[in-house]
């Protein structure tokens, strides 16, 4: 499998996804898949300075990125898609399920209107809901924030 790794991380590219999660996993890419970065040069200049030279990062949106998932599940290398809220991970499933049949929420932190599930997974109402249609629809979903740490399903933190 080519896609290693569906992560939704609310700080997006970060040591903990290159080193924590890139390394072990071999990654050679990372597919960053928000609306706003797309678009943004700064920010994408930003984000490309946390990433080794040896691994490219892909900038996409939603409909960018699920035009692509097939040929990124078919890559010899190993590719990380990375979302910085739960809804866009959502959209991306609907896109291609099959490529995404697993996610994992590593970084979903305090705003608002949120409830601490886990030290560093916090949901609100409609993001639990969100979580809960997308096992519905087939998707394996576990909380890990490093490769190390339990894998929690996200039966076990919805409750």
């Amino acid at each position: 499998m080519a896609i290693a790794l569906a992560r939704v991380d609310d700080r997006l590219i970060h040591g903990q996804v290159v080193i924590g999660w890139g390394r072990p996993l071999d990654a050679k890419m990372i597919v960053l898949v928000d609306e706003v970065v797309r678009y943004s040069d700064w920010e994408q200049e930003i984000y490309r300075m946390a990433v080794p030279a040896d691994m490219q990062v892909v900038f996409a949106t939603v409909q960018e990125a699920g035009a692509r998932l097939a040929e990124w599940q078919g890559s010899p290398q190993q590719v990380i898609v990375l979302t910085g809220d739960i809804a866009t991970m959502a959209a991306l499933y609907s896109k291609n399920p099959a490529a995404l049949s697993s996610i994992n929420l590593g970084g979903v932190h305090h705003r608002p209107g949120r409830t601490e599930r886990l030290r560093f997974l916090y949901l609100s109402p409609e993001e639990a809901a969100m979580l809960n249609d997308l096992t519905v629809h087939g998707a394996v979903i576990t909380a890990q924030d490093l490769p190390a740490s339990r894998a929690v399903p996200v039966a076990e933190v919805l409750g």
